[in-house]
């Protein structure tokens, strides 16, 4: 996948935050932003490209927020 497939594909993900409503859909997407972190990741190792890094932080929060919400119930 390409730098720019990656990066939309992020921003996509940004964008749904709030439509993750039921508990599968959490996991599911808690899955999928760790997909995107370390594919982020790799390219990143090869380009030290702060834009990306910033992107990674932002989907990084997002998953953070559906984990601790998925650990509550």
């Amino acid at each position: 996948m390409s730098t720019e497939e990656l990066i939309s594909q992020a921003i996509e993900f940004e964008k749904n935050e709030k439509s993750f409503k039921t508990r599968s859909e959490k996991i599911i997407a808690v899955r999928e932003a760790k997909e995107i972190i370390l594919s982020l990741n790799e390219v990143y190792k090869k380009s030290k490209d702060e834009h990306l890094m910033t992107i990674m932080k932002r989907v990084s929060v997002i998953k953070i927020k559906l984990e601790k919400r998925l650990r509550i119930r």
